[in-house]
């Protein structure tokens, strides 16, 4: 199976070195194992996607000396490719419709029980408001994964993981599911699919064989395995980097405007500058 990987940004604001750092790093691994590098543009969040940023990805990606094999992947395309992801788990009783917003799940999670964690990978942990309600579906409601129900029909064991901070095989179990993730959103009322649904379909329709992005991430991972295994997709190799950080320690953000590519362009810097800036000299 030949190594495939990928880099996905937003189009929603400028590549920093964060970006930069996922990016040679997720290349070179492809390039050294012979292997394919794969560009998706996640662009579902239409409300804040702009042409003027993806088009800006194309141009600072090739001026660090990347290439990526084949088409560009556009998540915006592939609605249909969700809906029928979504219909699938519906059918099997695993998902249901939330019209909660997110005022009230902090106010339902104002008072939590000691020792019960608030946030998990996927944000403040859902407390289950509009899980027996039995609503029905629509344009002003959140479809949101049964974790307790999908945990029981289909748990993997586990995945494997590369990153230096990770590494070995990586155990699932159902009560730290439940606990410690809840029921996440699958779709989101202005978007056809949630980050988490996307990434998964995605993945699989590109035969990406390996996942390679920022630590930040990694604990999300266990959605994602839950959902390939419901969805009867493959699973990935996973490796999950450090993150480039600021001077206080806060990892990169689309703020960072200081730290953006195409600023660093124009003050001067070369590919080989940013390559040693995030530590990927030589």
């Amino acid at each position: 199976m030949t190594f495939t990987t990928r880099f996905a940004p937003s189009p929603t604001g400028p590549l920093h070195l964060g970006h930069a750092y996922s990016a040679l790093l997720a290349h070179d691994m492809a390039r050294a194992a012979g292997g394919r590098f794969l560009l998706r543009i996640d662009d579902l969040d239409r409300s804040r996607a702009r042409d003027h940023w993806e088009a800006q990805i194309h141009d600072d990606l090739s001026w660090l000396g990347l290439t990526w094999d084949g088409a560009v992947r556009r998540e915006s395309d592939c609605s249909e490719e969700y809906r029928n992801a979504l219909e699938k788990l519906r059918n099997a009783g695993l998902t249901y419709a939330c019209a909660c917003t997110r005022r009230d799940i902090a106010d339902a999670a104002a008072a939590p029980q000691e020792g019960v964690p608030v946030f998990g990978p996927d944000g403040r942990i859902y407390p289950g408001t509009c899980r027996d309600l039995h609503l029905p579906a629509g344009p002003d409601r959140a479809i949101r994964l049964n974790m307790a129900r999908a945990a029981a029909r289909a748990l993997p064991a586990g995945f494997r993981e590369t990153g230096p901070a990770h590494a070995g095989v990586q155990a699932l179990a159902a009560q730290d599911l439940t606990a410690t993730i809840g029921d996440v959103v699958l779709a989101r009322r202005d978007m056809a699919a949630s980050y988490h649904l996307a990434v998964v379909l995605d993945d699989a329709a590109t035969g990406v064989t390996h996942v390679i992005r920022g630590e930040d991430l990694f604990d999300a991972t266990r959605i994602h395995v839950l959902l390939q295994r419901l969805l009867d997709l493959p699973t990935p190799v996973y490796h999950h980097h450090g993150l480039i950080r600021d001077e206080d320690g806060k990892r990169l953000a689309k703020r960072d405007d200081a730290r953006a590519i195409a600023k660093y362009r124009v003050e001067g810097a070369t590919p080989a500058d940013i390559r040693g800036m995030v530590g990927l000299a030589g």
